[in-house]
């Protein structure tokens, strides 16, 4: 009797077909009111806690308060978030939505944050 050695374990694949579209429209805030009302009356804390589900720092959306006009960790987190779920947008809606409507674009990414967010399920099986 061989035995072979298992140098590399599968790896768990998931193939979801998505949209290359923004799930919410930007000022969608009916789809989850509690949310959205968070976002507007306590905005840094709704932007610090999104940041750290999405997987970053938890004070970086503080620094906006340093950007000027533009929020550049708004615009960057909406331009990464797009890169990361392949939505097609363009970095000038990017640009003015993080100028003009900065909470409806907290409550966007965490909307889209929220609609994406697939868990994955590991199954072991027994060997026989």
């Amino acid at each position: 009797m061989t035995s072979k050695m298992v140098i590399r374990q599968p790896q768990p694949t998931m193939i979801i077909q998505d949209s290359d579209e923004w799930g919410s429209d930007i000022c969608d805030c009916t789809q989850d009111v509690p949310e959205c009302c968070f976002g507007f009356w306590c905005l840094p804390c709704f932007a610090c806690s999104t940041s750290k589900k999405y997987g970053q720092c938890l004070c970086l959306p503080l620094l906006d308060l340093f950007g000027g006009l533009i929020s550049p960790v708004t615009m960057s987190m909406r331009v990464s978030m797009r890169e990361r779920y392949g939505i097609k947008d363009t970095m000038c809606k990017d640009c003015v939505y993080s100028t003009f409507c900065v909470p409806c674009s907290w409550c966007q990414m965490s909307r889209e944050m929220r609609r994406r967010k697939i868990p994955i399920v590991l199954i072991s099986s027994k060997a026989t």
